[in-house]
């Protein structure tokens, strides 16, 4: 049993910065996939971003952070980030980390994660 623990979350300024972390309270996320998704109130949990734990260079971000979200990790630390560059109020949401443990073709698909992280509330102010 994986647990995710997500952190960096706080309100911003349009245009500002921040920087999420998602860790995990076992060893490894050896093969598995550790995404980013976000929900705001009244909508549905929408994909943001997702990396390989094995090979950090797969990954790829929704089209609607592209340019602005960065997804990456770091091995030595069990984490794994997203930071947020030029945010917008319509990124206001909670931020979730999830594992999917199957590994595989990194999917946006939320159902096929199967570890969750309580959220991090971001709130982006115009």
């Amino acid at each position: 049993q994986v647990q995710l623990v997500e952190s960096g979350g706080g309100l911003v300024q349009a245009g500002g910065s921040l920087r999420l972390s998602c860790a995990a309270s076992e060893r490894t996320f050896n093969n598995y996939n550790v995404g980013w998704f976000r929900q705001a109130p009244g909508k549905e949990r929408e994909f943001v971003a997702t990396i390989s734990w094995n090979s950090g260079s797969t990954n790829f971000v929704a089209d609607s952070v592209k340019g602005r979200f960065t997804i990456s990790r770091d091995h030595a630390k069990i984490t794994v980030y997203l930071q947020m560059n030029s945010l917008k109020p319509e990124d206001t949401a909670v931020y979730y980390c999830a594992a999917d443990s199957k590994g595989g073709p990194l999917t946006e698909v939320v159902y096929e994660y199967d570890y969750w992280g309580q959220g991090t509330q971001v709130t982006v102010s115009s």
